[in-house]
């Protein structure tokens, strides 16, 4: 493995990077992909462009977030150009209209792509592990029937996110999920694919 402190202290600021989203900051945030990034998440799926283009609409809403980013697990190729992360990260959202807000935990799982010298995200998942309900300005109420309709591990994020107008399409990766498994097998298939032709 060729990987060096500095490869790891690049991802590792990638990671932490996600403050450029709370902050507003688009320019910076579309920085931490490659142009062909993609991002997979509970209300986005797509071109990781389009999904910072859609943060700066979220931004301009009653729905605000902030991400706690802890520091990554990083597994690299062979040749040291490609590297896969795991990063523990609390999701604080609140939608100051409703007075309703959530605390979830996930975890980034992603592949990364040193091209011309330069680490970049090409592709991010997230796995949910648990997430609750916040209540910033006193007890509101809930639908437990819409509560119901996603897995516990995200139903709090996803209520607060389709209250807002951001749908839930599908079912995501949870721990311990086979979608967790999955997801993680073909990271770990993609990070020891041959990359030289």
């Amino acid at each position: 493995m060729n990987a060096t402190l500095q490869d790891r202290q690049d991802i590792a600021d990638l990671m932490t990077g996600w403050i450029h989203r709370d902050l507003g900051d688009w320019e910076r945030l579309k920085d931490l992909f490659h142009p062909d990034g993609r991002i997979e998440i509970t209300w986005f799926e797509g071109p990781a462009h389009e999904f910072v283009d859609a943060s700066a609409r979220m931004g301009a809403s009653a729905f605000r977030t902030k991400h706690l980013i802890t520091a990554p697990v990083v597994a690299f190729s062979a040749d040291g150009t490609r590297a896969v992360s795991e990063t523990n990260a609390v999701i604080i959202g609140e939608n100051t209209d409703l007075r309703l807000g959530c605390e979830g935990h996930n975890r980034f799982v992603d592949r990364l792509e040193k091209r011309d010298g330069v680490w970049r995200i090409s592709d991010r998942k997230s796995v949910y592990d648990f997430a609750s309900f916040t209540f910033p300005a006193g007890p509101v109420d809930i639908d437990p029937r819409a509560v119901d309709r996603h897995p516990r591990e995200y139903a709090a994020l996803a209520y607060l996110l389709e209250a807002t107008g951001y749908p839930v399409g599908r079912v995501f990766a949870t721990r311990g999920s086979e979608l967790e498994r999955d997801l993680k097998e073909s990271a770990t298939a993609w990070l020891h694919e041959r990359t030289d032709g």
